[in-house]
Formats: C-alpha cells, sequence, structure tokens
C-alpha cells in the first residue's frame, strides 16, 4: 500500500526497482554463487544451472534496471514531492525482498563465514587452518583460493558465525538464511542510526538513507551477499551515534566491537577521540580523550579474547587477507613493475607487489594523520568516511562492498559538492564489475553479462523516448547543509 504523501514517481521507481531485484533474484537462480550441486542437492533448481546464460543476461540486466530506478528516486530529492522516511524505507523493502530468499550472489564469502564458524565451534584455530581442515559439505563450498587461508575476521564475527552453525549444523541453505538475516538485522540498525549522525552533521537524513543504504551496492552485497561488512558498518554507525548524543564512552565500545568484526572500523576510533573532545574542557582536551578512547578499546579488546578464547591471531591473518590476483590500485602496479623488472631480468622482481601494497598502506596512514591534523574543519565523521574510502581504495585488496565503509559516513556528513555528486557515479560502476557466481568471469560470460547490460539500456532508454525524458540525469543534488547551530561537533565555527 503507498504511503500517505507518495508521489507517482516515487511508486514508479518503486515498481522497477523491483523488476531489477527480481531479475537479480531470478538470474541468481541459474548464474549465482550457488552451492556445489554434489555437495547440496536441490531438487527442482539444479535444473536450472543448465540456463546459465539466460541467467547472466538477467542478472546484469537486472543491475542496471536497479541502479536507474536509485538513479531515478535520488532526483525526486528535488522535485515538489521528495520521498518521505516511509516511502524510502518501503522502497527498501520491496527492492530486498526478491534478494532475501534467491541464492547469494556476487561472492561465496557467506560459505567461507560458515566454515569458519564451523571450524571455530570445533574448536579449530582458524587463526592457522583454512577451512580444508574441517573437510565436508561446508567446506568444499569455499573457493580453491581460500580453502587453506586462514581467517582475517576479528573474535567477534569468529563467536557469533560459529553460534550461527551450532543452529544450523551443515545444512547450507539453512545457515545462508541465518547469515543473511544477520546482515538484515544489520543493515536495520544503520537505517534506524543513520538520520541520527546525518542531523548532528547538518546533512538531509533522508538523501543519506537515499545514498547509503537504498544503494544497490547494499541491496547486491550486504542483502543478497551477506557479507560480514553490514555488522562491521552496523556497530561502526551504532558507536559513532552514541558518541554524537554524547556518550562517547560507549561509542568506544561498539567500535572496537565493530574492529572485532572486521578491521577497518578500527579507523573510527579517532573519530570517537576527536567527537570526546569536544565534550572535554582545558587545551590537553584532544590528549585525555585519545588516552580515554585508546583505554575503552584496549580494554574491550582483551575482554572480549578472554571470553570467545580465539586469542590475538586474527592480527597477524589480515596480511593474508588480499588475493594474489587481487584488482586493487596498488596490487595493479605491483604486478606491472614486477612484469617490467622481469623484462629487464631485473632480480627480486617478486617484491615488487608486497612493496606497492605497502606503500599503500603508508599512504593511507598519511590521509589518516592529515584527516587528523584538519579534524576540525572536515569534521570527524566526514574525516573517517574519507579516510575508510582511502583505505578501500588504495589498501592491498579491493571489492565492491568496501565502498561501503566510507560512503555510510559520507553520506551522513560530506557537504554538496563533488564527493556527494560523484558517488552515485562509482557505485553505479562498481555495481557491475563483479561477476554473480564470485568467480573470474570467462570472455564468454563477460560477453552474456555486456549484452544484458545492453538490452537494459536499450530499454530504459526506448522507455525515455517514449515519455520525452532525458535517459539519465546527472545524479541528484543535495541541497545546503543546516544552520551552523546543528552541525556536528568537530566542525570549525
Amino acid at each position: 500500500m503507498p504511503g500517505v504523501g507518495e508521489s507517482a514517481a516515487v511508486r514508479e521507481c518503486r515498481r522497477i526497482g523491483l523488476i531489477g531485484s527480481a531479475l537479480l533474484a531470478f538470474g541468481g537462480l541459474a548464474a549465482g554463487a550457488l552451492p556445489d550441486r554434489g555437495a547440496t542437492p536441490m531438487p527442482g533448481l539444479d535444473q536450472l544451472r543448465e540456463f546459465e546464460a539466460p541467467g547472466i543476461m538477467a542478472v546484469y540486466a537486472g543491475v542496471v534496471v536497479m541502479v536507474f530506478a536509485w538513479w531515478r528516486l535520488g532526483r525526486t530529492f528535488d522535485t515538489d514531492a521528495p520521498p518521505g522516511r516511509s516511502a524510502l524505507l518501503t522502497t527498501l523493502a520491496t527492492w530486498a525482498a526478491p534478494l532475501v530468499v534467491a541464492p547469494p550472489l556476487f561472492s561465496r564469502d557467506v560459505y567461507s563465514y560458515l566454515a569458519q564458524g564451523a571450524m571455530t565451534g570445533s574448536g579449530i584455530d582458524v587463526y592457522r587452518f583454512g577451512p580444508a581442515v574441517l573437510g565436508g559439505p561446508l567446506a568444499v563450498e569455499v573457493p580453491g583460493a581460500w580453502q587453506h587461508a586462514p581467517a582475517p575476521y576479528g573474535p567477534v564475527f569468529l563467536f557469533t558465525s560459529a553460534s550461527i552453525t551450532q543452529v544450523t549444523s551443515v545444512r547450507v541453505v539453512a545457515g545462508i538464511l541465518a547469515m543473511r538475516l544477520l546482515a538484515l538485522l544489520a543493515v536495520g540498525v544503520i537505517v534506524m542510526l543513520l538520520p541520527r549522525l546525518a542531523r548532528a552533521c547538518g546533512t538531509d537524513p533522508d538523501r543519506a538513507l537515499w545514498l547509503a543504504v537504498l544503494n544497490p551496492l547494499v541491496l547486491q552485497h550486504l542483502v543478497s551477499g551477506a557479507h560480514n561488512d553490514a555488522l562491521m558498518l552496523a556497530l561502526l554507525v551504532a558507536g559513532l551515534a552514541l558518541a554524537v548524543s554524547g556518550r562517547p564512552g560507549w561509542g568506544a565500545v561498539l567500535v572496537t566491537l565493530g574492529a572485532l568484526v572486521k578491521a577497518p572500523a578500527v579507523l573510527g576510533l579517532p573519530a570517537i577521540a576527536a567527537l570526546w573532545s569536544q565534550l572535554l574542557i582545558g587545551r590537553s582536551r584532544v590528549v585525555r580523550a585519545a588516552m580515554a578512547t585508546g583505554a575503552v578499546a584496549a580494554a574491550t579488546t582483551v575482554i572480549v579474547n578472554a571470553l570467545t578464547g580465539t586469542g590475538f591471531g586474527w592480527v597477524a591473518a589480515l596480511s593474508g587477507s588480499a588475493s594474489a590476483h587481487s584488482w586493487s590500485v596498488t596490487s595493479v602496479l605491483g604486478r606491472l613493475t614486477e612484469l617490467l623488472m622481469q623484462s629487464y631480468n631485473l632480480g627480486t622482481s617478486e617484491l615488487a607487489v608486497p612493496l606497492w601494497r605497502m606503500a599503500g598502506m603508508i599512504a593511507v596512514g598519511v590521509v589518516a594523520v592529515l584527516l587528523w591534523v584538519y579534524r576540525v574543519r572536515f569534521g570527524a565523521l566526514y574525516a573517517l568516511g574519507l579516510a575508510l574510502t582511502a583505505l578501500a581504495v588504495l589498501g592491498p585488496s579491493i571489492r565492491p562492498w568496501y565502498l561501503l565503509w566510507g560512503l555510510v559516513p559520507i553520506a551522513a556528513a560530506a557537504p554538496e559538492g563533488l564527493i556527494r555528486r560523484w558517488a552515485p557515479i562509482v557505485c553505479a560502476v562498481f555495481a557491475l564489475v563483479v561477476p554473480p557466481s564470485g568467480f573470474w568471469p570467462t570472455p564468454t560470460r563477460a560477453l552474456l553479462a555486456a549484452v544484458g547490460v545492453a538490452i537494459a539500456c536499450a530499454a530504459w532508454a526506448w522507455m525515455g523516448w517514449v515519455r520525452g525524458e532525458a535517459v539519465l540525469a546527472w545524479p541528484p543534488g543535495f541541497g545546503p547543509r543546516l544552520g551552523r547551530g546543528e552541525r556536528e561537533p568537530g566542525y570549525s565555527t
């Protein structure tokens, strides 16, 4: 039932996006990250795997349709009838519904989560051994590249995944649905708390939700892919929300828990310290806030490790979380440098990739330090968003869902300008770069993907031509910031 005061344009965007997500779901039945046929037989559905070609085309057509619907919904903010909160939440639920019951798409990470959870529950050290040691129907679903890789996740996530596999056992489909439910709950937390951050930063809460939560990357990778980044982001957002509400100590606890899910959330601790310093008096308030944040984070880490018994092996395991074939900026530069050195018969060419990756992390550290120095100019949350984006881009590995690390705080805090106007374009491009199976595409599959994209673009252009409308306008604007009195603590006045 349409929400009160919804415009026809908003309802149309909802319907178009539903078509896109339905295409994703149906295409995923044939071309998604499906369980191994022998290990997890699915009578009645296994036969659909024979239609992989139309499945790939359907998935990519669905992605394009969903991107166009999201883009068009964003344009309605600049009309006389912008979407309200209830309309946005109804749209989110409508777009997500087909993906909740569909197979995983664009990644097989959820199978690794289940295998690592079962290993933790069985007492196997996941920081020393890969899923191959576990064996059985869960381990067989993990891609070969990660069969012997230790887990790069923290004890909070391993405890959570172990709790899930205690209930679902070796039932793969049940485990996927449980992981997806966890991701949905995490997205719900972000939906509830992101508007609070946006109001504290003086930005439009509804536009923030549109950019950060109704984003196709969220639907593709947090809802469909059930990535643990959803849990990390939920804890990060919850911690920041407590901090801007005057409870930075508890905020530091939650941000630390987020970092104990996945390490990038640790960059939220300087933001907590910056917000905490605004509540203190005296010339040394920044130092005292930083020390207090560090003490809370250290105590939380020690307590969690003592309770879960996993130890600190996850810190060392982080170094092995990047694939040898990663397409991150630093990895590509490293491989090019390696080829160049080999062409000149230069020794130690195998060090090129590690050195470039190290340089990337040093660059991230420099960016983080500069953002801390200029935190008053940027504001704590915007600076955090930029730092997380730098980590996603310059780190040793990049995936489309990594962009959400920085996008969530950016959506809440970034002023009108270049970042906000280009963020939707970057998200639209990254929505198309990962195959639905989660495996590296063959030339044939890449061609099928291009056909699906072309069909959707042609259909959209035809619809625009019939209506006499622009095929695709520039990304929506975000309006002026609110008054100074409503800005986030930490902004200069």
